[in-house]
């Protein structure tokens, strides 16, 4: 009985850790494509994308040194999604 319970606990301790690692993979993945996305589309882009695309990784960094994932993601996610409306151009 002792055994099932703690493996219960186990389990369940390790899928509610899940989501958390997930934000944080996703943040840094996010994080890791603007910086790609400065680095190797610079010349594809427009001034104001790239002010913006920059504007953004600052301030995903600094949420995500607060340890807001949340709003990392976000502002990750808005960037990336302008930047490619602004390489459709």
């Amino acid at each position: 009985m002792k055994r099932t319970a703690l493996t219960g606990l186990f389990l369940t301790a390790a899928l509610l850790a899940s989501p958390a690692f997930a934000a944080d993979d996703l943040c840094d993945a996010n994080l890791q494509q603007i910086k790609d996305d400065l680095t190797t589309g610079a010349t594809d882009m427009g001034d104001d994308t790239l002010m913006s695309l920059k504007e953004a990784q600052k301030e995903a960094m600094a949420a995500k040194a607060a340890g807001d994932n949340k709003k990392c993601i976000e502002l990750t996610e808005k960037a990336l999604e302008e930047a490619d409306k602004g390489e459709d151009r």
